[in-house]
């Protein structure tokens, strides 16, 4: 009798760490990052401000948390922002946008995605009695459109007309990695049509915690006290930051397995009967 192998496809969070991660993590140089002493920390927040075309980055547990430490950056409480359909902010963080940030949302067009009438429909006009615009989220990869990427030119057409009318913006990368392997275009080019921007190594790379968020070096040197105040001011935190250093080495074009997997998944299922399956631009299969 043939064994039976359960794929477990909930997520691209499911996922163990490498032998080589492992050694890699067990062999990391550490000090008191609250001290700002952790040298993997520094190492890894600076390649990837670098790669990101930012000033600075700041190591946070989570992406939940590099989202909700940017909404505070850009916003006081009870401002407006706007978010496409389904945006992980405002959907998938359980309420923090309120909780901490204070904030609520406005959304743009359908489907995750949306253009410069959608978002102009989604501002709030300048009125006592209404919430101040003060910021556009995007979100690149979208996790509820299915990972769809962001076009660069609607996403550089959002961001000037936003950036036009005095909004800030700050783009959700936590699959940045997968649109930048779909599209060839570089992290950097992805990441300038926003002041900050956080990327996710526990997704798709498949490190065991942590997100990055990145951005002028005043806001990040702000976002560090932040991310204090919410509990996250971490001690030898460089065995963590080894592990996402080693899966942004080694595990970062292995994605474009991930995207043909999903493609060749989609196709199977759509095969049969009852079932449909979009054809999916990256590693999310709906």
């Amino acid at each position: 009798m043939l064994g039976r192998v359960i794929l477990d496809l909930r997520s691209d969070t499911v996922t163990r760490p490498s032998a080589g991660m492992r050694r890699a993590m067990a062999d990391a140089d550490v000090g008191d990052d609250v001290y700002g002493e952790d040298p993997s920390a520094q190492r890894l927040e600076r390649t990837v401000a670098e790669l990101l075309g930012k000033e600075a980055g700041l190591f946070v547990p989570t992406g939940t948390m590099a989202n909700q430490l940017a909404l505070q950056l850009h916003c006081r409480r009870g401002d407006a922002v706007v978010v496409g359909e389904g945006t992980h902010c405002m959907a998938f963080e359980s309420g923090a946008s309120a909780a901490f940030a204070g904030v609520q949302f406005s959304v743009a067009g359908q489907g995750g995605l949306f253009g410069v009438a959608e978002l102009e429909r989604a501002i709030n006009p300048p009125a006592d009695l209404l919430p101040r615009t003060r910021l556009v989220v995007l979100e690149n990869t979208h996790n509820r459109a299915g990972g769809a990427i962001w076009p660069h030119e609607q996403a550089l057409a959002v961001s000037d007309r936003a950036r036009a009318l005095g909004l800030a913006l700050h783009l959700d990368g936590a699959r940045l990695w997968n649109a930048q392997i779909a599209s060839g275009t570089s992290l950097a080019q992805l990441a300038a049509v926003a002041d900050t921007v956080s990327v996710c190594f526990s997704k798709g790379l498949g490190a065991p915690v942590g997100s990055l968020l990145a951005g002028p070096r005043d806001a990040i040197r702000e976002a560090r006290r932040l991310r204090k105040m919410m509990g996250a001011g971490m001690r030898q935190v460089g065995v963590l930051c080894a592990a996402a250093s080693y899966a942004v080495e080694h595990h970062w074009e292995r994605l474009r397995d991930d995207h043909a997997l999903a493609q060749k998944l989609a196709r199977g299922l759509a095969a049969l009967p009852g079932f449909t399956a979009h054809t999916p631009e990256t590693n999310i299969v709906m």
